[in-house]
């Protein structure tokens, strides 16, 4: 087993000492009876209480011989009645070592006789209950130090943990026990010595809640902001690997969001340490076999130092946060790999990714037939196969793709350690090489669509449409965009996690499905000029303050206040490979107040990120969008309003001037002259001297209106071709 395929990345968990329970593991006494609730008929398999789910990670396990039920009133119910503990699974479809264990053991037959009558057996998709998925997550790092999926936990019928762990092989092996032995040995400390597990229920739940809550934090301060703005970098820098890229040893995560805060605190003070550590990841990473060098796009992580093998999941939300980090990159820098690798990703997402409801699909999977990477290495004998001998060997020194191999079976990945002195041979190369690798079995698809993930999607592909040009990208995301709005809403209008294949799921947004649409909704609108996308972004703020706020700490839980009652509720202001929901609210919020000039939205986006400053200067690399956010309220708000009539071509120059600009508080309205009554930014401003002009306010004080771009550019910090 890799030391990390499906890890979990925050380590802020702190673990408390003597929380959890011992079972005395010894050999596997497991008997095969079977229960009536079993999905055994007559020695015939039958699907079990999954098959009815919209999850594909759930239906994955549907014809599992286990009887696997939904996370609900009913499992709990029944394991009162039946007077046994609950085991608790929770994985997502493209987990790799989810997928070991479950062929491992909840396809033994013996192994799930067992398991039906001495437990009754849980799954969780965590992509679709991340609330679920927080709760024991938090449970299985303290009481392990680590966390990851699949993630295993045993819970009371009060669903309050009291064991927990994540692989557990089908034998005894490198310390850990079988699942089969750990099974017997909770069932039968269940049964001999219930009042030890009840007692470490007790212990780990009590230390879950005490850790839980967030303080209230001081005021924000702009020179202690800025100053710990400033040691954050420094301590990026420490832990920065100056010869290869990236943060920290293996595995090696793509660090989305530090990366922007980084773009973002170059834009402000212009410190070279920034910029240097983005361009550094950046290149390290697309030339290295976490990215696709012939689709495009960016496998979850890489399990090596040095960029070379990746995790092969494919991953939205990676993805949608990239092509923003490396858009941002080129509109600072105009390089031509950052734009190249922009517009590759932004093609794999609209290509792959998206669904026939043109929604973003959640992921695609890391195996192929059961083995991991098999769709994407090569050996040199198959290169020469596809592309002949002289092709096939200028492509195995072009991609690194070496007779010894870098991956398993002495296959390789494709890595691009320099661009192909000839383009027009490597573009001929690659088509070939992506044609024959299509003809290969694919991996798997979860095509779920996930509320937050896509808001990142439309922020990403609206932006990067507006800056390099390609109106079919700002076409997609307005298409994600409508499908959220029209189908991902309950009776209420509330917004909901998930839907597939058109059909709604029943699970409630949590607040970085409402926060992150938010942020999509927001970023439509500033490169629409479409005002009812500002209302709507507006209506989810507005129900995040009502359902979702903290009054003690001033910032959010991650369920809303109606939302069902776990054993804690949950609340992270922490980044992990997305943003938290608290500071995505903080980001959103603060957009929002910028655009319309809301107080109150300001005031919830200034103490919500109160808190998150603490949490910046002492884990920058888990606070990333919090610094990020940090940079924005520093630099702003920078409002910029450009009137003039939409088909001329100075008021084109002037919005694409400003979409253009690098500073990291602004915000932008585009309209005719007349239209301020719909839209606060444009309100009482028209053509100067009868041609169009950027109204540019900052820290709430206004400067003359311009008409210049050179003279915007320079304000708003726009790189001049």
């Amino acid at each position: 087993m890799r030391a990390a395929d499906c890890p979990a990345q925050s380590g802020l968990v702190p673990v408390p000492s003597g929380a959890g329970v011992s079972v005395r593991v010894s050999g596997w006494r497991g008997r095969p009876g079977l229960t009536r609730a079993g999905p055994v008929l007559w020695g015939q398999l039958v699907p079990n209480r999954l098959a009815a789910s919209t999850s594909p990670y759930l239906l994955q396990h549907k014809d599992n011989p286990v009887d696997w039920q939904e996370w609900g009133p009913d499992a709990f119910a029944e394991a009162r009645r039946r007077d046994v503990p609950v085991l608790l699974s929770v994985g997502y479809a493209a987990c790799h070592w989810c997928h070991v264990m479950a062929h491992e053991s909840f396809e033994d037959d013996v192994l799930a006789a067992y398991l039906n009558e001495q437990y009754v057996a849980v799954k969780v998709d965590r992509e679709e209950r991340p609330d679920v998925d927080a709760v024991y997550m938090a449970a299985t790092q303290a009481l392990t130090g680590r966390g990851g999926w699949p993630m295993t936990v045993f819970l009371d019928h009060d669903a309050r943990p009291f064991y927990a762990g994540t692989y557990f092989p089908p034998e005894p092996r490198h310390g850990m026990p079988s699942f089969g032995q750990l099974l017997t040995a909770v069932s039968e400390t269940w049964v001999g010595d219930r009042a030890r597990l009840t007692e470490a229920a007790d212990r780990i739940t009590s230390a879950l809640q005490q850790r839980s809550s967030v303080g209230q934090a001081d005021a924000l301060d702009t020179t202690i902001v800025a100053a710990v703005l400033d040691s954050a970098v420094t301590a990026l820098a420490t832990q920065y690997d100056g010869a290869r890229g990236g943060f920290g040893a293996a595995p090696k995560f793509p660090p989305s969001m530090v990366l922007e805060a980084l773009l973002r605190h170059h834009a402000r003070t212009g410190d070279p340490r920034a910029l240097a550590m983005v361009e550094g990841t950046c290149e390290a990473m697309a030339r290295g076999g976490m990215y696709d060098q012939l689709a495009g796009g960016f496998a979850r992580y890489s399990v090596d130092a040095d960029w070379v093998v990746p995790h092969f999941e494919k991953m939205l939300y990676d993805n949608a946060l990239l092509l923003r980090v490396y858009t941002h990159w080129w509109r600072a820098t105009g390089d031509r790999l950052a734009e190249r690798v922009a517009r590759e990703t932004a093609a794999f997402l609209l290509r792959d990714m998206r669904s026939a409801q043109d929604g973003f699909i959640s992921a695609l999977d890391a195996d192929t037939e059961g083995e991991e990477g098999k769709a994407y290495a090569w050996t040199p004998e198959q290169l020469v196969a596809v592309l002949g001998a002289d092709d096939g060997a200028w492509a195995c020194d072009l991609l690194a793709v070496t007779a010894a191999g870098t991956f398993e079976h002495g296959s390789s990945v494709l890595q691009l350690h320099h661009d192909a002195v000839d383009a027009e041979r490597w573009d001929g190369v690659r088509r070939r090489l992506l044609a024959s690798r299509a003809q290969r079995v694919q991996p798997g698809r979860d095509d779920k669509i996930v509320a937050a993930w896509n808001g990142l999607a439309i922020a990403a592909l609206a932006e990067a449409g507006a800056m390099l040009d390609e109106p079919q990208w700002v076409a997609a995301a307005l298409g994600a965009a409508a499908l959220l709005h029209e189908l991902h809403r309950d009776a209420e209008g509330q917004l909901l996690r998930t839907s597939r294949d058109g059909q709604a799921g029943r699970n409630a947004g949590v607040l970085e499905d409402l926060t992150c649409v938010a942020e999509g909704f927001l970023a439509l609108h500033q490169v629409s000029g479409d005002d009812a996308w500002l209302a709507r972004a507006g209506a989810l703020l507005d129900d995040v303050l009502d359902r979702f706020r903290d009054t003690a700490s001033g910032g959010f839980f991650d369920t809303a206040d109606d939302a069902e009652r776990l054993v804690l509720r949950p609340q992270d202001p922490g980044d992990n490979a997305s943003p938290s929901g608290w500071s995505a609210a903080s980001g959103a919020l603060l957009t929002y107040a910028a655009l319309t000039g809301s107080d109150r939205h300001r005031t919830a986006a200034e103490e919500s990120l109160a808190a998150l400053v603490p949490l910046v200067a002492q884990h920058p690399r888990f606070a990333g969008w919090g610094a990020a956010v940090a940079e924005a309220w520093l630099d702003g708000p920078r409002e910029v309003a450009v009137v003039g009539e939409p088909d001329d071509p100075a008021t084109a120059v002037l919005r694409r001037t400003a979409l253009l600009g690098t500073a990291p508080g602004s915000v932008l309205a585009v309209g005719a002259p007349g239209t301020g009554r719909r839209h606060p930014l444009l309100a009482d401003r028209g053509l100067v001297g009868g041609v169009p002009a950027a109204y540019v306010c900052r820290h709430f004080v206004c400067d003359l209106p311009l008409t210049d771009p050179a003279a915007l550019a320079s304000v708003l910090g726009t790189r001049q071709p």
